[in-house]
Formats: C-alpha cells, structure tokens, sequence
C-alpha cells in the first residue's frame, strides 16, 4: 500500500506525529494537519519528504470549524489527487481537570467540539470524497484514534471520557454505513502513551505502572499507534471493519 494517500489530523505532534513518521516511514503519502504555526508545519513536511522520500504536506485546520475541515479535504484532494485514508486523530484534553461536579459547559463544549464534533463530520466528507474514487482497486479506510477512557471512568475529566464514548459509537456507526461504499471503518484505543497531553500525569503514572497496571511495564509510545495504523492502513485487516484495537500494553485485561 505504500502510495496509497493519507491525511492525518493533529498529526504535527505527539501520537499524531509518531503516525506520519511511520506511515512515510512504509511509503504512504501522508498529509497532516494542526492548528499551529504555518512554517513549522512546512518544516516537519519537507522533514519527512526529505527523510522518506515520499511527498508530504501540512494543513492549517481547526477541526472542530465547519469551514475548515471543508477547507482541509478540498486542498488534501488537490494536493495528492485522491483520498485513501483518513486518520482521525485530533484531540484535546480539558484545560482544567475539574471535578464532574465543577466541570463547565464551555470545557465540555471544548472537548466535544474537537474530540467528537470534528471527527464524526470530517468522516462525512471524507467518506463522500473517498466514493469518487470507487472502483478503482484501491483500499480505503478512516481510522479513529480512540482512547482506553471511552471505557474506564475518570471524574476529573468526564468531557473527555464522554467524546471518546462517543467516539467508539460513531466508529461502528460509519463502519455499518460505509460497507456498502467500500470503505473500512476502525477504532484504535490506546492506553497510557507519552505525549504532551500526559506529561502533567507522569509521575503518577510512572509509579502505576511500576506497580503493574499494564501487564507490559512500560509507557506506550507513538510510534506504537504509528505501526497499528499503517497496519490498518495497509490493507492487511481489511475484512475487519468496526472494529477496537487496543494499544495499550495488557492495561485493559481483566486480572483477578
């Protein structure tokens, strides 16, 4: 599948970073986008262009705004010429872990707006741009970028948990929808994985994990979503749409 065209969100740092490394790493072009400075995001593409040797580019897109992520799968299309997979990966943690009973509308609108809002109509118009294209003997999927919270409650950060819940449910929404295009639907649930999104966690959980919360004692990285992704990327799951891997070293096995 190298070749194949990928547009990754949030894909400038963190998992998202860890996924177009290794996805230009196997020959896909990838193309990510963020919310941050414009020649930052040209560096990284001519970083990974220049290491790979595969075409890359960077989008400025918030997701969570209409225009934008019309915006975003025009100039994708225009750029690489068809879409093949998109990578549904931007998302935010609340500014504030506040109690659930403290927790405000705006950080809850915040979260859903990027996490679920974002995702779910992006899916909409990749998917319509993805049918253009059918026919064609190319493999074509969307792949969320889940997360271990969908499952697992935690009250300091209910909107979080909340979007990726939802998230689980638009995952097999799309996947029943999209069959009868030709176009797989997956879920990717990672666990505790080092990012900027949990370095005000770390020493909380370098100590749970030493004392066995996941079966593999070791924090997740991103280039271990990156390899799952180009996976499903790939082609090689093809006859497995909707459904959930988890990434997360043994954290959700059930222990007595």
């Amino acid at each position: 599948m190298s070749g194949s065209n990928v547009l990754v969100t949030g894909g400038t740092r963190g998992i998202g970073k860890g996924i177009v490394l290794e996805l230009a790493s196997r020959g896909f072009h990838v193309g990510f986008c963020g919310r941050g400075d414009a020649g930052e995001m040209r560096k990284f593409a001519d970083e990974v262009s220049g290491r790979f040797h595969v075409p890359a580019k960077g989008f400025h897109c918030d997701v969570s705004d209409a225009a934008e992520r019309e915006a975003l799968i025009r100039d994708f299309v225009a750029e690489f010429g068809t879409l093949d997979v998109l990578v549904n990966n931007a998302g935010v943690a609340p500014d504030v872990r506040a109690d659930l009973l403290e927790m405000s509308e705006a950080s809850f609108d915040r979260v859903m707006g990027i996490n679920l809002r974002g995702p779910f109509f992006l899916t909409q118009l990749a998917a319509k741009a993805m049918c253009k294209f059918r026919g064609d003997g190319v493999f074509r999927a969307i792949i969320n970028t889940g997360s271990v919270s969908a499952v697992y409650a935690s009250v300091n950060r209910g909107e979080y948990c909340l979007s990726k819940a939802a998230v689980a449910m638009a995952t097999k929404l799309y996947a029943a929808r999209l069959a009868e295009e030709g176009i797989a639907v997956y879920e990717l649930r990672p666990g505790i994985v080092k990012s900027d999104m949990t370095e005000v966690v770390t020493a909380k959980y370098d100590k749970l994990i030493a004392d066995g919360l996941t079966l593999q004692k070791r924090w997740g990285m991103p280039e271990d979503i990156g390899k799952a992704v180009a996976v499903l990327a790939s082609g090689m799951l093809g006859y497995s749409t909707g459904q959930v891997i988890n990434i997360d070293g043994g954290l959700t096995v059930e222990r007595f």
